[in-house]
């Protein structure tokens, strides 16, 4: 398949490190010339230094030969109308990152129709969504939900005290027989990620991802040590529209919330717009003004400015006075590993929540996700009726070691996926695979 990609700030050169690593062939257009470079250094993409709203730019991208078009500069108007030349140069699928609430509206639909939008992503929105879940799992490092929201995909780091480390995991998961409703996906130890088997031996520092069905949630909590109730009290530190949107569902769900922004004009913004925040203005690394309003009675900080080190700031005092759950913000990848030797809880980037969108798109409705931090997805595939997978043992698939099938989804019911399940027709599989397995895979079962 190829794909043109317009724009490569955070996101576009996130997806098109994705994307090439499954031998897609990508071609990225960017005005800036030293984005553009870097692109040309580090992925193995064809590069257009141009703008995705100039026609001879985009003749020169090939976008008359793409399959897919994907806009995701900063600039809603500039990517709206790169759809509408990929429109008219026949690319079937068109995807636009859309910021603004008024080109979101259901009143705008015809207008992102007829620029040729066919569906549009906010990274924003799926950054807020992803904070959501993961105050879900207080304490995990990260949180996916995937087949219809029936399976959590949990990532988070094992502590020296967890009854995992140090045993190998045929060794753990035995007391549970045929009862246990988790299964550990991927193991990342140091710089090396490895899908593992029954004889792999875990160990402190290890992070796994493990696939959670719900039903046996409080002993995989307990094996984790993810003790902590869901939060509460929670103090927002960054006024953006991440903070905004994440502020206005934690009110509907009935949590007491507050909300630090530097700047005061934004302040009495979102002060007019959610009423039931306690709004503040100051800086978020003050350190007085967090200790006057008390944020060591606070469940959870959650830092979401656009720097960076503020947010691994604050997070840090937060720490440092007993709150329980602190999330950042990331925007710098290189910041992930510090983050977690440093005792901050969560970590979310606005490129991965944001790629994992796109991809799902590009997968055909299914949701994927990525990580910061290790070269496997996880995506979602269903078995399709003409699959010589139907009616086998997932034991006697002999998949390859790049592939793991974690949990089936049946008739509105998930289960893990143990050697001894039965695939059926129009299952619904949540699978662990590195990059370069994924077009394989689906091939096997679709």
């Amino acid at each position: 398949m190829k794909v043109v990609i317009v724009g490569a700030g955070e996101v576009g050169s996130y997806l098109a490190e994705r994307l090439t690593k499954e031998s897609h062939e990508v071609v990225v257009v960017e005005q800036d010339p030293e984005r553009a470079r870097h692109v040309e250094q580090h992925i193995d993409a064809l590069v257009v230094t141009g703008s995705g709203s100039h026609p001879d730019d985009m003749d020169a991208a090939g976008i008359g030969d793409a399959d897919l078009l994907v806009a995701v500069t900063t600039d809603d108007e500039a990517n709206l109308v790169a759809c509408m030349l990929a429109s008219q140069a026949g690319v079937e699928r068109r995807i636009a990152r859309i910021e603004a609430e008024a080109l979101r509206a259901p009143a705008a639909a015809g207008l992102l129709s007829a620029a040729g939008a066919d569906v549009v992503i906010d990274p924003d929105e799926e950054t807020a969504v992803e904070i959501l879940h993961l105050l879900d799992y207080p304490g995990a490092s990260e949180i996916n939900m995937l087949a219809e929201d029936r399976v959590a995909v949990v990532g988070t780091v094992l502590s020296p005290e967890s009854p995992l480390v140090g045993r190998r995991l045929s060794e753990s998961f035995a007391p549970y027989g045929a009862d246990w409703d988790f299964l550990i996906g991927a193991v990342s130890r140091g710089d090396r990620t490895v899908i593992p088997r029954r004889d792999m031996v875990l160990r402190a520092g290890d992070v796994v991802r493990i696939v959670d069905i719900g039903k046996s949630s409080n002993e995989l909590r307990r094996l984790l040590g993810l003790t902590q109730a869901r939060p509460h009290r929670v103090m927002l530190l960054g006024g953006g529209r991440t903070g905004e949107m994440v502020a206005r569902r934690l009110v509907e769900m009935n949590s007491e919330v507050c909300l630090v922004e530097r700047d005061g004009e934004r302040a009495r913004q979102i002060a007019e717009s959610l009423d039931d925040v306690l709004i503040l203005e100051g800086d978020i690394t003050d350190a007085e003004l967090l200790e006057e309003e008390q944020v060591g009675n606070h469940d959870a900080v959650i830092a979401v400015t656009g720097n960076d080190e503020d947010n691994i700031l604050a997070c840090l005092y937060a720490k440092s006075v007993g709150v329980p759950e602190t999330i950042a913000l990331l925007h710098r990848l290189e910041f992930l590993p510090l983050l977690r030797t440093l005792g901050i809880d969560g970590a979310l980037s606005p490129r991965t929540a944001c790629a994992n969108g796109v991809m799902r798109i590009i997968r055909g409705g299914v949701r994927v996700a990525t990580y910061l931090d290790m070269d496997v997805e996880v995506l979602e595939l269903t078995v399709a009726e003409s699959s010589s997978v139907a009616g086998q043992r997932i034991c006697d698939l002999h998949l390859p070691k790049e592939v793991l099938i974690a949990a089936v989804l049946r008739d509105g019911a998930a289960m893990v996926g143990r050697g001894h399940v039965v695939l059926q027709e129009r299952d619904h599989l949540v699978i662990f695979a590195r990059p370069k397995a994924v077009a394989a895979a689906r091939k096997r079962f679709e």
